[in-house]
């Protein structure tokens, strides 16, 4: 059984292969193709968290792809209290042929993939977030980027999208610097794995240090959900860390600028780097559709 709970589950071969599916994917759904490997099929979806792109994205690819998405609000499920997490997998994989889980608590989609008999997706967690790895990453590749030469740069807090990015970075040969405020960085234990798989990871407090000559900068939210009772005192200590175009300056001319989207303009990035010549941010959105359609295709489209 194969499930997509962290980046370190793919190969750096399985990523190029999913790479080149949703290539085929979007290159088809562009030019009016209509292909059902899910014809018969059904995924759930379990939100515990709210969702624009991967809610909207995981349902019309399922879809698209000939198959019907059932979604399950938190309530609905109530995983761990109105019933437990492995009773809730053992009741799924009766049903449906993949769970699509948007959790709290990273041990929660581990313990989903324990124990159901479908493959089980993370589409996010407090730990990682494969799905959106994916996405940018396919993103970097359709425009051309040889990984083994870019240097990509993380700029705020170390958390669940940069654990992911980092991760699979290292799997795909790039070198990674992660600019952080102190007390922010990102999991020793993410750090460590990066560093096993022979990549480069620098961390540093600078921003100005991460973004020089750097062919992208990556920035997120730096007050993510369930974190609002810190958001003062992350706003304090993220100051100076905002995407801007003083730091945008600083990196390759032919750097291009990401964020996994929902932003907060003004805040970790200005509203003119977000929608200027050099933001690829929309295309990231695009691709989380065709970059999740190539991961249930091959997980679950030819089983």
């Amino acid at each position: 059984m194969k499930h997509l709970v962290s980046v370190t589950d793919l190969s750096h071969e399985e990523v190029l292969r999913l790479f080149e599916v949703a290539a085929e994917l979007k290159a088809g759904r562009k030019a009016g193709h209509v292909t059902a490997p899910l014809a018969g099929r059904a995924l759930a979806l379990i939100f515990e968290k709210p969702s624009l792109r991967t809610r909207v994205t995981f349902e019309v690819g399922t879809v698209q792809l000939g198959g019907r998405a059932v979604y399950l609000a938190a309530g609905e499920v109530g995983l761990g209290t109105r019933e437990s997490v492995p009773d809730v997998a053992r009741n799924l994989s009766l049903w449906v042929d993949g769970i699509v889980a948007r959790v709290n608590r990273h041990d929660t989609v581990v313990s989903l993939a324990r124990h159901a008999n479908v493959p089980v997706f993370n589409a996010l967690s407090d730990h990682e977030h494969p799905c959106q790895a994916l996405a940018d990453y396919f993103t970097l590749w359709e425009r051309g980027l040889d990984f083994s030469r870019a240097r990509i740069a993380w700029i705020g807090d170390g958390n669940n999208v940069c654990h992911s990015l980092l991760l699979m970075g290292a799997l795909l040969g790039a070198s990674l610097t992660a600019a952080c405020p102190a007390g922010y960085e990102p999991s020793p234990e993410v750090q460590a794995s990066v560093r096993a798989k022979g990549a480069r990871l620098d961390l540093t407090h600078d921003p100005r240090a991460a973004a020089a000559g750097a062919d992208v900068l990556y920035t997120d939210v730096w007050t993510s959900m369930g974190q609002e009772g810190e958001r003062a005192r992350r706003l304090e200590a993220f100051q100076g860390y905002q995407i801007n175009e003083a730091l945008v300056r600083l990196a390759r001319p032919t750097a291009v600028v990401m964020h996994c989207l929902p932003a907060h303009r003004g805040e970790e990035i200005t509203d003119a780097v977000l929608d200027g010549p050099q933001s690829v941010v929309l295309d990231q959105a695009e691709n989380r559709l065709h970059a999740q359609k190539a991961v249930i295709k091959e997980f679950i489209g030819d089983r």
